[in-house]
């Protein structure tokens, strides 16, 4: 398979586990609303291209608050995120809104936790798990003389 299919194929992916977590959090939080599904497929390739664009610098300058909070922060920078997707949409005359901030920040976890998952379990994303088994360590040799305390 060529690279350049590979790649879409790859961007297609996802772009559905994307859309798929951005419905569920649709359906779970009252606060974010679509009218037409292509308002929800606009909505989530936006998400997408604004997770790969600007999160990265929003994360850049947020670095202190990311280390006070132990990385906790991040769940305001996605919120608005999503916040700030419902307002470009609105802007641009299409029928996906965020009604509050907490609705953002409740539906930006939302969506990350079913993006994850579902990552995992497809394979898709940067995040992989593996399981491997490790070898149990050599016994003990004769030439030991007592036990060893390593600091």
């Amino acid at each position: 398979m060529q690279l350049g299919t590979k790649r879409s194929l790859r961007f297609l992916e996802v772009w559905l586990i994307n859309t798929l977590a951005v419905l569920i959090a649709y359906y779970i939080v009252p606060g974010i609303h679509f009218v037409r599904w292509s308002d929800l497929l606009i909505a989530s390739a936006l998400l997408g291209i604004m997770n790969a664009f600007i999160r990265p610098i929003l994360m850049f300058f947020a670095l202190p608050l990311l280390i006070f909070t132990l990385g906790l922060f991040t769940f305001v920078i996605n919120a608005l995120l999503l916040y700030g997707i419902g307002w470009l949409m609105g802007l641009w005359g299409l029928q996906f809104t965020v009604d509050t901030f907490w609705s953002a920040f409740f539906g930006a976890f939302i969506i990350s936790v079913v993006s994850v998952t579902l990552n995992i379990l497809t394979g898709t994303g940067s995040t992989r798990v593996t399981f491997s088994h490790r070898q149990p360590p050599p016994g003990k040799s004769d030439i030991d003389d007592g036990p060893v305390i390593d600091v």
